[in-house]
């Protein structure tokens, strides 16, 4: 009985006590030389193997396809305890050691397990769960450990006792705040201690009283405010303010130092602290007057990212709240930089993975400029390099492929744009469709957005339905081979896996290709995936598994990226950090990627 084996390991750690000492005691161990086949295809397979030392590859019946590697705490060949019989041949490739799961316990424990067997399943988005409800468990600790301190607490407005409804309403509207402390009458206060020295009052109290109870404007505040007010010590724990509120079935509570109220917190404002941190950034964003300023909003993004990350918030949630700050951002420095007189006759477009609403951490600059037609506008270089220049300022660096403003071939008028499309779609070589692929990523965010709206039209126009020359253009999908062949032995290369060239750029640009072909406006790749699905060009399964690998690789690469912030943004994955489960979730995605490349070849007759 091997009692080393590890059982804490994802699938075994979701077996009961009583099921992982059947696991143990039921295990065995063999050992292979390398080139030795341990399960022939087409043959019935009698246990389930998990890897202690060496490499295994699993290749097709015939040997003309490798479709993964195996190494230490990978198992194989799951289908097979299911099916009764491989599908696939697997070769050590080096001196093997495995543990051996007979197939009856194996499948006992499928059945009898559903969180066992749901990690088995081959639905990619039901694993890919699995995994993130773990992390999210992991990281509860974090979650709720964060302080009432200067960032969170809200200012306050005191107002005496005595002060009549209107002066107080004209108060709160002043300084922007639906809620006032009111100071209890001094006599009775010196009685009570500091919590108790105030009541409160919200801008419903004050509607309620005038509209409903008829009170007149001039009568004393301290007859609608309500009593007691709920408080918290600086430095407490926001979990326990939000419980406080809970209990006490109130919205706000006061912060307190030193026995002295200092500010108030809101259980809005709690939820939010707690889920993003965002809206402390998105106010720095829209209250910046100066380039330094902005830059200084800017910078704590990295921060809001790192967060959101490490306390498990979902991938596409993560996105779609960076995306519309860094659509923030960049109409602030359009707004900062451009004369107000332009802002109606032009319009800043991004395009790449912030025009696709896909970037989470700041990526080379995509951008470009429509202008109206017949506006004449002489200054127009020089603004757009100060454009230019202030966005590697806020961390978007250059282009190396110079798609930016200060570029004169990406800033033209209107009718220049629909000129620009109709030939290179003529022309119809990929170095032509490339400039339409970044164009069909193109996306509005400051200045006159409508300008936008025709030249998108222009580009759906001369690519629905063009077979030809979207075979052309789907082409560079299919360009960089999955690295597949990768993922056996961990440093099998220098660099690891290029998760962009083999993972992500073969989704993006195949589900784009697709999105033109059938007339589909929306530009994030999810959105595009969905709508396909709808359409009836993806099967619902497909559709489900292309959007799960894209999330996993932008997952793994972001989580890379955060790990080692000062390494640029690498394309290439260090698969030694990666554990048993995330290999499995890489190595099933990227099969995923090669499938559905081999469908775009066929759809669109490429032959390479």
């Amino acid at each position: 009985m091997p009692d080393t084996f590890d059982t804490s390991l994802p699938p075994f750690d979701r077996l009961n006590d009583e099921q992982k000492h059947t696991l143990r005691e039921a295990l065995d161990i063999a050992y292979y030389r390398g080139g030795d086949i341990i399960i022939e295809a087409e043959e019935s397979c009698a246990q389930l193997y998990i890897i202690i030392k060496g490499s295994v590859e699993e290749v097709s019946a015939d040997n003309q396809d490798v479709f993964a590697h195996y190494t230490v705490d990978d198992m194989f060949d799951v289908r097979s305890q299911l099916e009764h019989h491989s599908r696939h041949r697997y070769t050590a490739l080096e001196d093997t050691l495995c543990y051996l799961l007979p197939r009856e316990i194996f499948v006992r424990l499928y059945q009898s397990n559903g969180q066992f067997s749901a990690y088995f399943d081959n639905n990619l988005a039901r694993r890919q769960q699995l995994l993130e409800d773990a992390h999210r468990q992991q990281n509860l600790a974090e979650f709720i450990l964060t302080k009432v301190n200067d960032d969170n607490i809200q200012p306050c407005l005191i107002v005496p006792h005595d002060t009549d409804l209107r002066t107080v309403t004209e108060q709160m509207r002043n300084k922007g705040m639906d809620v006032a402390l009111v100071e209890l009458n001094t006599a009775i206060s010196k009685t009570i201690n500091a919590t108790n020295q105030y009541g409160i009052v919200t801008r419903t109290n004050l509607l309620h009283a005038v509209m409903l109870e008829a009170l007149p404007a001039s009568t004393p505040v301290n007859q609608i405010a309500t009593t007691p007010v709920i408080s918290v010590n600086k430095g407490d724990f926001l979990f326990n303010a939000m419980l406080a509120m809970t209990r006490n079935k109130v919205k706000r509570v006061s912060v307190q130092k030193n026995n002295r109220v200092i500010g108030m917190l809101d259980l809005t404002q709690v939820l939010s602290l707690f889920s993003t941190h965002s809206h402390v950034l998105t106010l720095q964003i829209a209250r910046a007057k100066t380039i330094e300023e902005l830059a200084l909003a800017a910078s704590s993004q990295h921060r809001l990212v790192e967060t959101l990350f490490n306390d498990g918030i979902h991938t596409l949630f993560v996105m779609d709240l960076i995306a519309t700050i860094n659509e923030q951002i960049i109409e602030k420095a359009f707004q900062l930089v451009v004369p107000h007189s332009m802002h109606n006759y032009c319009c800043l477009v991004v395009m790449g993975s912030e025009g696709r609403g896909e970037q989470i951490l700041k990526t080379d600059q995509d951008n470009a400029l429509i202008i109206q037609d017949g506006v004449d506008w002489p200054d127009c270089q020089r603004t757009m390099e100060q454009l230019t220049h202030t966005l590697i300022q806020l961390g978007y660096p250059r282009c190396p492929g110079k798609v930016m403003v200060n570029n004169p071939k990406w800033v033209k008028h209107q009718n220049e744009w629909l000129h620009t499309i109709s030939d290179n779609a003529r022309i119809g070589n990929e170095k032509t469709m490339m400039e339409l692929a970044i164009l069909a990523d193109s996306h509005a965010v400051a200045g006159n957005h409508g300008l936008l709206t025709p030249v998108k039209a222009q580009l759906h126009r001369q690519l629905n339905g063009q077979e030809l020359l979207l075979a052309t253009f789907t082409r560079p999908a299919l360009k960089f081979s999955v690295p597949l062949t990768l993922f056996g032995k961990l440093k099998s290369g220098k660099e690891g896996g290029n998760i962009k060239r083999g993972g992500i750029f073969p989704i993006i640009h195949g589900i784009r290709a697709l999105a033109l072909e059938n007339n589909i406006a929306d530009n994030n790749t999810f959105l595009r995936i969905k709508q396909l699905e709808q359409c009836n060009v993806l099967e619902p399964s497909t559709a489900s598994n292309l959007s799960e690998a894209l999330k996993l690789f932008i997952k793994l690469r972001l989580r890379q990226q955060l790990n080692h912030p000062h390494h640029g943004l690498q394309q290439h994955l260090d698969l030694n950090v990666l554990s048993r489960t995330e290999r499995d979730l890489l190595r099933h995605s990227l099969h995923v990627v090669k499938k559905f490349k081999e469908w775009l070849g066929y759809h669109y007759q490429i032959r390479d």
